[in-house]
């Protein structure tokens, strides 16, 4: 069915997407690739957001206000997808906690605190809701009773429904995100394989053909730049701190590697030049020593040997 068209009216017409990405990436693990955990797959965010708002496009007239996606992370540390995910345009990442269990608390609190404020402030005309709780119903009364059109869409069940029935009764309209249309964001994780001891990072950096140039004294800086010993080992502290703060399984989230989202690149950049005292940019080497020492640290954690990073 076609929405009207407001802007006919001079009446600038918006849109929001809300995303239960617990509810999203659950539902689509499961009539996928038949998980059940989300560590078993991974997912290609970006492009399934710009999937969502060009799908969005076809049904509702207007503009994008944005896109809000709603996720958890533990301590409310984003992860490092979730920190790629926020440098999106038109995107804000909203986080709950997740507990020790796994479970997610304050999402639904946040969906529905948006959704309301939204709508009473005459933000948007229309809502696009993906999502399966019935604890969303309170809020899409609340925002259709000062005007604004909820759209729920969900994702294609294995069987039955995996969306609450009066969620279903209380939308506007109602769309069925298919299989076909979600396939190609969502990819089986790769299973960690134990790999034989590895030789030592001194062995691997030494074996290396390519001739490197003399090395100035470690913690030095020279006219050719930084030590290649020194950089390395704060590549190593900067991946220690991370584990720390960050958590091990955000850490696993960058394997296999060696190739850094542009987004931790650049953190992991930051972070060694604050300890380093000075800019690693005018040295392209350095900075792949540096990726170096921080692969190195993370393959020990995992038991997964040394790596090699990507120029």
């Amino acid at each position: 069915m076609a929405i009207p068209d407001f802007s006919a009216h001079g009446i600038a017409a918006k849109y929001a997407v809300l995303v239960d990405v617990g509810y999203l990436y659950a539902a689509a693990g499961e009539v996928l690739l038949g998980a059940k955990e989300r560590k078993e797959y991974r997912v290609a965010a970006d492009e399934l957001i710009q999937a969502l708002q060009k799908h969005v496009v076809q049904s509702i007239s207007g503009e994008l206000l944005r896109v809000y996606w709603y996720d958890a992370a533990r301590d409310r540390v984003p992860t490092v997808d979730q920190r790629v995910i926020a440098q999106l345009p038109w995107v804000k990442v909203r986080l709950g906690n997740l507990n020790a269990r796994g479970q997610q608390k304050g999402v639904d609190a946040q969906i529905r605190s948006d959704l309301e404020a939204l709508a009473r402030h005459h933000a948007v005309n229309d809502a696009v809701l993906i999502a399966g709780d019935e604890d969303m119903v309170p809020a899409v009364e609340a925002a259709q009773a000062y005007g604004v059109r909820v759209h729920l869409w969900g994702v294609e069940p294995p069987f039955g429904t995996n969306q609450a029935e009066r969620l279903v009764w209380e939308s506007d309209t109602v769309e069925i995100l298919s299989a076909d249309f979600l396939r190609p964001f969502f990819t089986r994780a790769p299973v960690p394989v134990p790999v034989p001891p590895a030789p030592s990072p001194a062995q691997v950096f030494a074996s290396r053909a390519k001739p490197m140039p003399p090395k100035a004294p470690v913690g030095q800086t020279s006219k050719l730049g930084p030590g290649r010993p020194h950089v390395e080992e704060v590549g190593e502290h900067v991946a220690q701190k991370w584990i720390l703060t960050r958590g091990r399984d955000n850490i696993r989230d960058l394997l296999p590697g060696p190739i850094l989202p542009t987004v931790i690149d650049t953190e992991l950049l930051i972070e060694a030049e604050k300890e380093l005292g000075h800019s690693l940019r005018p040295y392209p080497e350095a900075r792949v020593w540096l990726r170096d020492g921080f692969w190195a640290r993370v393959y020990r954690e995992f038991d997964l040997g040394v790596g090699i990073s990507s120029k």
